[in-house]
């Protein structure tokens, strides 16, 4: 059988979508209710607030308390846990099949019947700075956010997901209660279940818990992005190695170039034996870590390159990433280099779809931004069917030196 006869899908008349993947050779469920808002659907007195709620959603509910919340699966050998981006949020559950029940019960009840008490507000506002601190005291995690805010200068994706101190600071009961009104209802949320499960059981169950979440139309507003400007960013903090970035604006989930871009990538950056980590670390020995980061979003993306260096080594390293990038604009991938390039990124895609989470996960993606379950054969198939010239003929135009901005972050002194 093929892998799409085991993915099924329905809608509830109220809008929300039911996507699940049957894997009988395991015994365990990923189960998944993903909301379709991130920190992009935030205004700017809002930011930070889709992360926070996520937080707080695990403080209570009318009827468990967080110990509660936390002991339902844990009880069972099973864990929870959320993550909030850009676009959407997660809040999931992984359990033996057994116990499937139970790990909906629980995550929407989170998301139905959030009680938000005030003296949880409070302490996780200190919590959420924290968190803000943390990574402002990582200095990579630091330079990424002043790349990212550069790149999209104005703009909402622009803004750390986290927010700032000023806007969680301000949060109240009811500004939780308001953004859930707008961003949580059937036609933004999603349920995806992968592992040891019926379609139709998952279906009835999930239609018990949802079916009185009232439909409501919601158009989203228009969110142009600004013209991008490359602006040279350098800062400084008391560390002691130097982190830089060169980067560029990417391509969307949906772009035609999507899978060149994805094996220039992975021929740069992905691994010991890409291009950037033999030429930059191993035969000169001027970083530990060098990579290439790839982040696709609905309308638009982002691309570069990442590595830190001794202060001493900036402008050989800058010399030699450019040299990378004009070397793959004036020559060919060598047909060899290009069909390892895609048993790499092949050999992942197929060992990941040995952990339910991530199956789970692609399936949610897959709907989200597809509407559709993209097979694994699809997939391949367009990697393979990738030429060195394509390859060639899109870095000549994307690894175009006016289209890049660098971030760097030096010591102090």
């Amino acid at each position: 059988m093929k892998e799409i006869d085991f993915v099924s899908k329905s809608t509830l008349p109220n809008g929300l979508r039911i996507v699940t993947e049957k894997i009988e050779s395991v015994k365990s469920v990923s189960v998944g209710i993903w909301v379709k808002t991130g920190g992009r659907h935030e205004t700017a007195k809002q930011a930070g607030i889709t992360h926070f709620l996520e937080h707080m959603l695990f403080k209570g509910t009318d009827k468990r308390s967080s110990f509660d919340i936390a002991l339902s699966m844990e009880s069972v050998g099973g864990y929870l846990n959320a993550f909030t981006s850009s676009e959407y949020t997660c809040y999931y559950s992984r359990c033996l099949n057994t116990q499937l029940d139970r790990a909906l019960d629980v995550l929407s009840d989170m998301v139905l019947h959030p009680a938000f008490p005030e003296e949880e507000i409070e302490k996780e506002k200190k919590v959420v700075i924290e968190e803000m601190k943390m990574y402002r005291d990582s200095p990579d995690d630091f330079l990424f956010e002043e790349f990212n805010s550069k790149i999209f200068n104005g703009h909402e994706l622009g803004r750390p997901v986290l927010g700032y101190e000023e806007t969680v600071s301000d949060f109240s009961r009811q500004d939780l209660y308001d953004y859930m009104k707008d961003r949580y209802y059937p036609g933004n949320l999603l349920v995806s279940v992968a592992g040891n499960v019926d379609h139709d059981k998952v279906v009835q169950l999930v239609t018990e818990y949802f079916e009185n979440l009232e439909a409501k139309d919601h158009d989203e507003s228009e969110q142009p992005l600004p013209e991008f400007k490359p602006e040279d960013v350098t800062l400084t903090k008391a560390i002691e190695q130097t982190h830089y970035i060169y980067g560029r604006r990417g391509l969307n989930f949906d772009h035609e170039d999507k899978y060149l871009l994805l094996l220039a990538n992975t021929i740069l950056g992905g691994g010991m034996s890409s291009r950037l980590h033999q030429n930059v670390r191993e035969k000169y020995g001027y970083c530990y870590s060098i990579q290439t980061f790839n982040q696709s979003y609905t309308d638009t993306g982002l691309w570069g390159i990442y590595v830190g260096t001794d202060k001493e080594y900036v402008d050989h390293v800058r010399e030699l990433i450019k040299k990378e990038l004009k070397q793959m604009q004036d020559e060919q991938v060598p047909e060899k280099e290009l069909a390892e390039a895609k048993s790499q990124l092949k050999g992942k895609l197929l060992l990941s779809q040995e952990s339910t989470s991530n199956r789970m996960t692609r399936l949610a993606k897959s709907e989200l931004y597809f509407g559709r379950f993209v097979t694994l054969d699809e997939l391949v198939e367009n990697i393979d069917s990738v030429t060195a010239e394509e390859i060639q003929r899109f870095v000549k135009d994307f690894f175009t030196e006016e289209d890049f901005m660098e971030a760097i972050l030096l010591p102090e002194n």
